[in-house]
């Protein structure tokens, strides 16, 4: 609606700006900056997850063409397409981009697309962060891919698993840029989750409260919080084994106290809930796709929910199935064993309820739902062969065959790539506001159901035969060259039909025929919107009874579009969300939220320049970057509040909600409570590295080093009392309006993080000695490391909050960011006294 043509058919009683005007103002809030510098700082969540999907499906490209070359290696006995190093390059970077840069960040630009529109909500509640974490995945993947341009391509599998990948068997920069590069693209996946839990519990729609989310919605809600919990471990892991490769540390190595197998159980703590990070999210679209397509309500709603959680929370008991023949007792073999089985059975509940839908509804086969029907077939076949491999003695029987690169691929392709397909066309017209070519489409599936099944069923043969898998040839006496050949044709007519599928949907976004708006005649608030799909989404806050609002009340696609519902009016010019209970749904807030900017782009790349000079062994240069991007995200941080904000705003004629940052549910908050619970996974997972290495070390602690006396000790812990009472008292004088004094506690503290550095770390080197002399003294110094740098981030951020409360960005009304410090505090002493604990107590109970 143009500025000038103002629409008058619809009144805003009480308001002085009408529809037209309202909707203009906007358009102009909500929009990108125009051109390149425009696309460069756009961090509006439609703007940014396209991008996210684009680049998945561009290292889907690389990825697959690399595992062409594999296929024609293994086509026949003795060809010479790839060199072995070359073959064990291509495998390392094929799973690494499979698993890492592709799979897991394509779901999560679905997320960042579907999520707030699914919810009822005009973005993400950090913008600036799902941009910073796009660009890390992006620097991430090229810094990955320039290691063929330094040939110095990792070699060692995916999995990176030590002895193989330390400084001795892998002497050059290879396993240095999978360790860096992976490390920095999973920033993207860590945010994202942030993002989506954050956005999920507190910006929802009125009326939706958890019973009312659609299905994808708390798909992704638990791949989150599995994320939160899941990549931390295999975080800790590639940092270890950085910093030995960099510094000489000890973790992995037998001769000075550590462990390989340390790092096969934090990488598959990592690897196994991956599998279901992966599968939760296409299990989310399947749900979506079979209501829409059965055209009724979801069977089994609750059952579902319950299934999701329930996976979610089994996928972390499981990690030890990969290890099966490292001698784990025979105890925790029969474990893992039934764990493995049993999650099974929430998967089963799925199906079943899908099934149940299609069996109760009436049907509609078009093109997603033809996904849907290959993802049924090829997924239980990999959910079977699954049950098989967690059986002990089949599983020793095929241990590193290509039995388990089938069960892996039909897993993996049957449980992402089709659920993965059938969403791309279910929301194409969303999206392009067009329609895909019906017999291209259809074309495409064919390809790549008939070439993958013909590729991979034959490796059930192959490798239950006894080919090993990762090795560049076999003997033609096992066999199995045939089988070979047809899986090398087959995976080309597969490939075929992927890119056919991707030109396809390139192809609609420009010569598809114009659709109708809601062409399935979903239900879900997604398709409220209007097409081409605006970038405030939604003119008015929706607001729901239902389930299925679109069904059960048509009414609310036009009050959507109307601007006399919640948040119709654009205040101050500023980009706005609406925050919303837990639990209820209800109104509790106004979330101002940031427009286009350059931090992100430029935080990302000062990243990449400190990682490159790190790989370089370049360290001036590592440690020169540091101040910049301190910089950078100090001013990130100034710039999130606005002293002049009102502490209330009018959201619709006799509502008014707090802004954020004197709400008790703040965006901020959630972000940190979130935040914490990440760095909680990575702590635990040092500790159980401490622990690990202890039970297994003939020593402990190691000839040569001693635990600190428990005078020196204890001094050393009695200063961090004073963060402790500055993050009690602090607030407390905040509230009181006694600004002065809150100023003062933030000082306080700040003197007691300085005092304890001060104390403990001199202490500590008395007593252990150099990290680089035994594994013991190498995780010492890596927990306090993890401690101190706390401390120094405790430290910055009290200073930034009593620099705030001095400038009138906080008050006694407006104090979400002294509540953010006193409880980053407050985690900081309490890992504190579970380090000092661990490094000063326990060793003298052994």
């Amino acid at each position: 609606m143009s500025p000038a043509t103002p629409d008058h058919t619809i009144p805003t009683p009480g308001d002085h700006l009408r529809h037209g005007d309202r909707l203009a103002r906007l358009e102009r809030v909500w929009a990108n900056g125009p051109g390149l510098v425009g696309q460069l700082t756009a961090v509006n969540h439609s703007t940014v997850s396209m991008r996210v999907i684009v680049t998945g499906f561009a290292f889907l490209l690389v990825g697959g063409l690399l595992s062409m070359f594999m296929r024609l290696q293994l086509a026949w006995p003795g060809l010479q397409v790839l060199d072995p190093q070359r073959y064990a390059q291509f495998v390392t970077m094929h799973g690494t981009t499979m698993m890492f840069l592709f799979a897991v960040p394509i779901m999560g630009g679905f997320a960042m697309y579907l999520v707030p529109k699914m919810i009822g909500a005009r973005d993400l509640p950090f913008p600036r962060l799902s941009s910073f974490g796009y660009w890390c995945y992006l620097f991430g993947g090229l810094f990955l891919y320039s290691s063929f341009i330094f040939g110095s391509v990792p070699d060692t599998g995916w999995f990176m698993y030590t002895p193989l990948s330390d400084s001795t068997y892998s002497p050059g920069k290879g396993a240095d840029f999978w360790l860096i590069g992976v490390t920095f693209a999973e920033i993207a996946a860590v945010v994202s989750a942030v993002e989506v839990i954050a956005a999920v519990l507190i910006t929802r729609a009125p009326g939706m409260d958890l019973r009312r989310m659609p299905l994808f919605v708390w798909a992704m809600l638990v791949t989150a919080f599995m994320i939160a919990f899941g990549f931390p471990p295999l975080i800790l892991a590639s940092i270890l084994l950085e910093i030995q490769r960099a510094f000489d540390f000890a973790f992995f190595e037998v001769a000075r106290g550590g462990d390989p197998l340390l790092w096969q159980h934090l990488f598959w703590l990592f690897g196994h809930p991956e599998v279901y990070i992966i599968f939760l999210p296409a299990a989310g679209v399947v749900s979506m796709v079979v209501s829409t397509f059965a055209r009724r309500p979801m069977v089994g709603y609750t059952w579902i929910v319950l299934a999701l959680v329930a996976t979610g929370f089994l996928s972390f008991g499981l990690w030890v199935h990969h290890m099966f023949a490292v001698g784990i007792p025979l105890l925790a073999l029969a474990f893992f064993s039934a764990a493995s089985m049993m999650v099974a059975i929430p998967t089963g509940i799925q199906i079943f309820a899908w099934l149940a839908t299609l069996w109760a509804g009436k049907p509609w086969l078009r093109v997603p739902m033809l996904y849907i029907i290959g993802f049924f077939v090829v997924f239980v076949c990999g959910g079977l062969t699954g049950v098989m491999l967690a059986f002990v003695p089949f599983n020793w029987q095929v241990h590193d065959t290509h039995f388990v690169v089938a069960h892996l691929h039909y897993v993996l392709i049957g449980g992402l790539m089709f659920p993965l397909f059938a969403g791309l066309y279910y929301w194409l017209p969303l999206a392009s506001g067009r329609m895909p070519s019906e017999s291209l489409s259809r074309s495409g599936f064919w390809l790549v159901f008939i070439g993958f099944n013909l590729a991979f069923l034959p490796m059930h043969l192959t490798g239950m035969v006894g080919m090993p898998r990762r090795v560049d040839s076999y003997a033609m006496e096992l066999g199995v060259h045939w089988l070979n050949l047809l899986s090398t044709a087959a995976g080309f007519v597969m490939a075929v039909g992927v890119v056919a599928i991707l030109i396809d949907v390139a192809l609609c976004f420009v010569l598809g025929r114009r659709g109708v708006e809601n062409p399935w005649q979903a239900g879900t608030l997604e398709w409220a919107v209007p097409s081409p799909v605006p970038t405030y989404n939604f003119a008015s806050v929706p607001q729901i009874e239902s389930r299925y609002p679109l069904w059960d009340n048509p009414e609310v696609v036009a009050a959507t579009r109307r601007t006399d519902g919640l948040l119709g009016e654009a205040h101050d010019d500023r980009r706005e969300l609406l925050g919303t209970g837990i639990q209820s749904g209800r109104p509790e807030q106004v979330i101002r939220v940031s427009t286009s900017t350059w931090l992100p782009i430029l935080a990302a790349f000062t990243i990449a320049i400190l990682l490159a000079g790190f790989i370089s062994s370049q360290y001036w240069l590592s440690i020169l970057m540091l101040v910049p991007l301190i910089g950078l995200f100090l001013h990130w941080a100034w710039t999130t509040g606005d002293r002049h904000a009102p502490a209330e705003l009018e959201v619709a004629p006799g509502l008014r909600l707090p802004t954020q940052a004197a709400a008790r549910n703040a965006p901020g908050w959630w972000a940190l409570v979130v935040t914490l619970l990440i760095d909680g996974s990575l702590f635990a997972s040092l500790v159980f590295a401490y622990f690990y290495l202890w039970l297994n070390a003939p020593v402990w602690p190691a000839v040569g080093a001693t635990v600190m006396a428990w005078r020196p000790a204890l001094v050393a812990l009695a200063p961090l009392v004073l963060p402790l009472l500055a993050a009690w008292l602090g607030p407390v004088a905040l509230a009181a309006g006694r600004l002065r004094t809150a100023i003062a506690w933030q000082v306080v503290a700040v003197v007691g993080g300085a005092v304890y550095l001060g104390l403990h770390l001199p202490a500590l080197w008395a007593a252990v000695g150099a990290p680089q002399v035994h594994a013991y003294a190498s995780v010492v110094w890596t927990l306090a490391g993890f401690h101190a740098v706390h401390i120094l981030v405790a430290m910055l951020i009290g200073g930034f909050t009593a620099m705030r409360i001095r400038c009138g960005y906080v008050d006694g009304v407006r104090r979400l960011e002294s509540r953010i410090a006193a409880a980053f505090w407050r985690y900081t002493v309490g890992i504190g006294v579970v380090t000092w604990a661990v490094l000063h107590l326990f060793p003298r109970w052994a």
